[in-house]
């Protein structure tokens, strides 16, 4: 049988009574869309976070993109972030008319070069947005105060960084409002589609919920445009609320599993070698996927293929290569150290539930294939 990065299932035969309740549940209620599930996972989700206000949204996507416009961005501004993301990422600031301008990556991390940003900012600056990648934060302190000193805004990108922690403050409570994925891979996924944003900042709140719902402030009643149609909804919403009871367990586990990969491949590191990931100083890792680097990536993927493994690339493409985004003008070469991951990283499996003997089966192969190279 085939072994993949993710997989879900048995993860939802040992939940599947408490996921069918919660199925039941909003189905026996009598409200669909926008019920007490939704406001219930916004206020608990908040509270997880220590804010004041969260926003359920559709996907990670609008949340992103209705964060950038409930702190006002929009078009003619900038937004500062990194192209070694996933495309949403930069998705969300196009689709608000404002003008994604990137920064490289640093090598050890793959996180934003922090070192970078103060020299791309212009009059037209407005945001940055840093990516909380592969389950670990970014260095937030030298940000917010650039932000500061720029009257810039932060959203955060949490959608792949639940739960993650930098010098004991939780990913998504460092800037001024935060945006997180609950697509089903994520470290708190739902069963589809959802997202939400979250604020201390009442004003940030009361556009988000305008924004999420048509513009409108009162039923059939538009305040403000552009709105779009972006509700989460309930059937997801509660079964986030009772995962989200397990989310601590989750990080654990998934703790779990990079000790393993990190006892029994660390012998395999060095010049030219395995690149394991490095946990910076002051930071929670929730490894919500297990990025490793070798130069001979791609023949790496096809010999485990031999042995139904199937491994994942996050990401091959950095976003400013890609020919949607050509019209920004960055020519080959202009971000040197995400051009050279996305030819040699590559994700091992990385969930909760991976057995060990799965992941046992998963290092063998790796360590074999390495041999040979």
């Amino acid at each position: 049988m085939t072994t993949r990065v993710w997989d879900y299932l048995t993860e939802y035969a040992k939940e599947k009574d408490d996921i069918l309740d919660a199925v039941q549940r909003v189905f026996g209620s009598g409200q669909l869309v926008l019920g007490e599930s939704v406001r219930g996972f916004e206020a608990e989700f908040a509270a997880y976070h220590g804010l004041a206000h969260g926003t359920g949204v559709d996907n990670g996507t609008d949340a992103l993109t209705i964060g950038l416009q409930a702190l006002g961005i929009g078009p003619g501004d900038e937004v500062v972030t990194v192209s070694n993301t996933a495309a949403p990422t930069v998705v969300a600031i196009a689709a608000t008319g404002a003008t994604p301008v990137f920064v490289d990556v640093r090598a050890d991390d793959f996180l934003i070069d922090v070192d970078q940003v103060a020299g791309v900012v212009t009059e037209r600056t407005r945001a940055i947005l840093p990516v909380h990648l592969y389950g670990q934060c970014a260095d937030m302190a030298p940000l917010t105060a650039l932000a500061g000193r720029h009257g810039l805004k932060i959203l955060e990108d949490c959608a792949q960084a639940h739960g993650a922690r930098h010098h004991g403050r939780i990913a998504g409570t460092m800037g001024d409002a935060a945006a997180f994925s609950f697509y089903p891979t994520k470290v708190l996924g739902a069963y589809g589609d959802g997202g939400a944003v979250l604020t201390d900042d009442a004003e940030v709140d009361r556009n988000l919920k305008q924004l999420r719902y048509y513009g409108m402030d009162k039923v059939y009643y538009v305040v403000r445009s552009p709105g779009q149609n972006s509700r989460l909804d309930e059937v997801q919403a509660e079964i986030l609320r009772r995962k989200l009871t397990r989310l601590d367990d989750y990080i654990a586990g998934r703790n779990a599993v990079a000790r393993r990969y990190e006892q029994r491949l660390g012998d395999l590191t060095g010049p030219g070698g395995l690149q394991l990931p490095a946990t910076n100083p002051g930071n929670t890792h929730v490894f919500y996927v297990y990025v490793v680097r070798h130069p001979q990536r791609d023949r790496i993927i096809e010999a485990l293929r031999e042995y139904d493994i199937a491994l994942n690339i996050s990401y091959p493409w950095p976003v400013h290569t890609m020919s949607g985004f050509a019209h920004l003008g960055y020519a080959r070469g202009s971000l040197p150290v995400t051009e050279a991951l996305a030819g040699e990283i590559f994700s091992l499996p990385m969930y909760p539930s991976l057995t060990e003997s799965d992941q046992d089966r998963v290092i063998d192969a790796l360590r074999s294939v390495l041999e040979t190279l």
